[in-house]
C-alpha cells in the first residue's frame, strides 16, 4: 500500500502540480501587491477613492443593514485587474513567443523513400519500358 502511494507521489504530474500550485501562490502576491499598491492609487487619482466596502442596499440612514455590495463589488474589480495583468503579462508575450519558435522552424521536405521503395520503383521502371 505505501508503494503504491510513493508510487503516486513521485510520479511526473503530481510533482508539476505541486510546483505550480506554490509558484501560482508566490505569483499571486505579486499581483495582488501590483494591483493594491500600484494600480488601485492610480485609478483613485484618475476618478477618486476605489474603494466601494461602504456601499449597501437597503440601508437605513446610519449606514447600517441592508445588503453589503461594495465588498462583492471590490472583488470584481480586483479579479477584473488581476486577470488583465496576468493577460497582458503573461499570455500575451507567451503567444508571441510561440508563434515565433514555430515560425523558425523549417518545414522538411518529402520523406526520402528507403532502399527496397527506390528498387522496387526501378523494377516498376524497367517493366513499363520492356512492355512498351
Amino acid at each position: 500500500m505505501l508503494k503504491g502511494f510513493r508510487d503516486f507521489i513521485f510520479r511526473g504530474n503530481v510533482v508539476d502540480l505541486a510546483v505550480a500550485v506554490v509558484i501560482g501562490a508566490a505569483f499571486s502576491a505579486v499581483v495582488d501587491s501590483l494591483v493594491k499598491d500600484i494600480i488601485t492609487p492610480v485609478i483613485g487619482l484618475i476618478g477618486g477613492q476605489p474603494d466601494f466596502s461602504s456601499i449597501r442596499i437597503g440601508a437605513n440612514a446610519q449606514g447600517e443593514g441592508g445588503v453589503a455590495v461594495g465588498n462583492f463589488i471590490n472583488a470584481l474589480i480586483s479579479f477584473t485587474i488581476k486577470a488583465a495583468v496576468i493577460y497582458f503579462a503573461i499570455v500575451v508575450p507567451m503567444k508571441r513567443l510561440t508563434d515565433l519558435l514555430k515560425r523558425k522552424e523549417v518545414p522538411a521536405g518529402p520523406p526520402v523513400p528507403s532502399e527496397d521503395i527506390i528498387l522496387l520503383r526501378e523494377i516498376r521502371d524497367a517493366l513499363k519500358n520492356r512492355n512498351s
